[in-house]
């Protein structure tokens, strides 16, 4: 009777596992120095992280110099680069995607580790049950790739995301190429879009109707734009000479300046702006305003902003 109540649990284990569903993938990077396996912290590396996600540049964010903690039996360190995948909007397809992470460190020529770890997350904990012990986690398919580096380094994998949203254009055929008409029309498109921003912000507030977690009539209410207007908050669109087109073997092509954000902002028009006012104005701006714009041309030929 007693050999049969390690089955019973495996079981039961199973069971629950089986009714679980995968409801995200979160995948942790860190360059570091130290050693995890025996140091409570250890030392970040400063550079540049960029993610791709699909091919399509997602982020690039910067990495300081700085002590975090290792964490858990598993010393796991704490994350310099988090990227939660339900978090990442259209460029996540439903079904195989792919993560790449390229990281180039300040200095190029000093050693040291990096680290990406992965695991998905239930939406149902996973427990094991036994006299004395209990354990439960809502993570499943956990994984490290961990590797010794000098100068750049880059951690590539699939993944699997069925819980994503699957949208028409995910199907279109891949972009190889741009004309110079194409060109012409999403250089317009910027200047038209830089235009938005002015009273009674008509088109702006359109582009935020349907956006997750944004309450466009308590925005229009707050009228923080009309107050950004009157501080002195302004957008410009790159001249022409200054835009540069990436396709990423899918459907969607990237929009951004050669050097610097897609859009220019006076960081110190905002600083004008007083109390709640703001953090929504900026809110705002960043969500119509961003760094890069990713597009696809529609079945119709026309030029879609889809993230």
């Amino acid at each position: 009777m007693r050999r049969a109540v390690p089955a019973l649990l495996i079981l039961v284990l199973w069971a629950s596992l089986a009714a679980a569903a995968i409801v995200n993938v979160e995948f942790k990077f860190t360059p570091f120095t130290g050693d995890p396996a025996k140091d409570d912290h250890v030392q970040t590396v400063a550079g540049t992280a960029q993610v791709f996600i699909n091919n399509v540049p997602v982020a690039a964010q910067e990495v300081r110099k700085d002590s975090v903690p290792v964490l858990f039996e598993d010393r796991e360190i704490g994350p310099s680069v988090w990227i939660p995948m339900r978090s990442a909007g259209a460029v996540v397809r439903k079904g195989k995607n792919t993560i790449r992470i390229e990281f180039e460190p300040a200095d190029g020529k000093a050693a040291y580790r990096a680290q990406l770890r992965w695991a998905s997350l239930l939406d149902e904990a996973k427990e094991e049950r036994e006299p004395g012990h209990y354990s439960g986690t809502n993570q499943d398919a956990e994984g490290v790739d961990d590797k010794k580096a000098t100068g750049k380094v880059v951690f590539e994998r699939e993944f699997t995301a069925d819980f994503a949203t699957d949208v028409p254009w995910h199907h279109f055929p891949a972009v190889t190429a741009l004309s110079d008409e194409d060109k012409e029309r999403l250089t317009a498109m910027l200047q038209e879009r830089a235009g938005w921003f002015k009273p009674d912000f008509a088109a702006v507030y359109k582009s935020l109707a349907g956006k997750q977690r944004i309450d466009v009539g308590a925005i229009r209410k707050a009228k923080c734009l009309d107050t950004a207007y009157k501080a002195g908050v302004r957008v410009a669109a790159p001249p022409a000479d200054q835009v540069e087109f990436v396709t990423t073997g899918n459907p969607e092509v990237v929009v951004r300046r050669k050097s610097g954000e897609l859009f220019a902002l006076d960081p110190k028009a905002f600083e004008r702006i007083k109390g709640e006012a703001q953090m929504c104005a900026e809110m705002i701006v960043a969500t119509v305003y961003p760094p890069q714009l990713v597009v696809v041309r529609m079945q119709n030929g026309d030029w879609e902003v889809v993230y």
